[in-house]
């Protein structure tokens, strides 16, 4: 599947509910990254977010920028950047806001075992 390995940035509203509605119809844990241009935490934590992308293929990775689509951070409930939202067959399962490395890590194993 295209994107395995890989954090998928979605830039449209299209792509955002194409990227929800494979997930909602895959048992795969999806991470979504909300994040913004001008946010440090958020271009602190890429690189690993990126990291974690690589190293677990069986979890899907998406980056929304706020700025870019603000009806899906409000429909998501994203009031500070970075926050990762977790989802199972589109409903979620978890929050994490802040650049938490750890928490993020630990979330992550919490739903895919």
């Amino acid at each position: 599947m295209a994107g395995e390995g890989q954090v998928i940035s979605c830039h449209t509203l299209d792509a955002w509910d194409d990227h929800l509605h494979k997930g909602n119809k895959s048992k795969k844990l999806m991470v979504v990254d909300f994040t913004a241009s001008w946010c440090g935490p958020c271009r602190f934590i890429a690189p690993f977010v990126a990291e974690l992308a690589k190293r677990l293929p069986s979890v899907t990775f998406l980056k929304v920028d706020v700025d870019e689509l603000e009806l899906v951070a409000k429909n998501w409930a994203v009031d500070a950047m970075p926050t990762f939202v977790f989802l199972k067959e589109g409903k979620l399962v978890d929050k994490v806001v802040g650049a938490k490395r750890d928490e993020l890590q630990q979330t992550i194993a919490k739903h895919t075992t």
